[in-house]
């Protein structure tokens, strides 16, 4: 097990060593090429989503921009955090390694109280405890979007993703059988949920802010193998 430090501003994950940083933010205007790249690896595997085929930026482009402009419901990516710049001092950006979101676990109003959570990983990051650290980091931010309950979907044969999310605090909260054709088998899918605390519970502990969060926040990585772990889409398409 190894120390991840989240320093924010934007956040940092230091995963196993402190030279060797990522950070993390929310997603901005020119991230969705980079986003569906990581997405449509996860495809063939048929572990992490439901789509069949790999997706186009034209096909997302309302998914991605409802994200951008809501302030509950973000899109956080993650990067590793190189100090490399040219003559100029310029300092170019590295690529995206992960992402993670949050998405309406149903479009009805009294539902806003309640998310679903998705997180992917580039495959040349995985075993890194990344997948650990953003969820981790994505559920101290919930309280100030106003999360109560943060809700996963997975696949039962996902079982890497199903413990992963179980050795978060996640419990059962569903089980829905044989919902997906997924073009060879029949795929049933848990639902994982964790309520989380309210910013008033956390307020003593934590200031967190929507846009730039301003804390340091501790939390250990669980399995020393990550995958993968996709919230699959609701039936209005919301997610991907």
């Amino acid at each position: 097990m190894s120390n991840i430090a989240l320093n924010v501003k934007p956040s940092k994950l230091s995963i196993n060593k402190p030279d060797d940083p990522f950070i993390v933010q929310r997603a901005s205007k020119d991230d969705l090429p980079e986003i569906l790249a990581i997405y449509n690896q996860s495809i063939a595997g048929k572990q992490a989503t439901a789509n069949l085929a790999p997706v186009t930026c034209e096909e997302r482009m309302d998914w991605f921009e409802e994200h951008l402009n809501s302030a509950t419901r973000p899109i956080y990516i993650v990067r590793a955090d190189t100090n490399n710049s040219d003559d100029t001092g310029f300092k170019a950006l590295s690529p995206i390694v992960a992402w993670g979101s949050f998405s309406d676990l149903y479009a009805r109003t009294a539902y806003h109280i309640s998310t679903e959570i998705s997180i992917y990983l580039n495959k040349s990051n995985h075993g890194q405890g990344l997948g650990s650290a953003l969820i981790s980091w994505m559920l101290t931010q919930a309280p100030s979007l106003g999360i109560h309950n943060v809700v996963a979907l997975i696949f039962a044969h996902n079982q890497p993703s199903l413990g992963l999310f179980r050795k978060l605090g996640f419990e059962q909260w569903g089980y829905m059988p044989k919902v997906c054709d997924m073009q060879g088998f029949i795929a049933d899918v848990v639902m994982l949920g964790k309520a989380v605390a309210s910013s008033t519970e956390t307020a003593n502990t934590i200031m967190l802010d929507t846009a730039v969060p301003d804390a340091t926040i501790s939390a250990t990585t669980i399995l020393d193998t990550v995958t993968v772990a996709k919230a699959m889409s609701d039936t209005n398409g919301e997610t991907l």
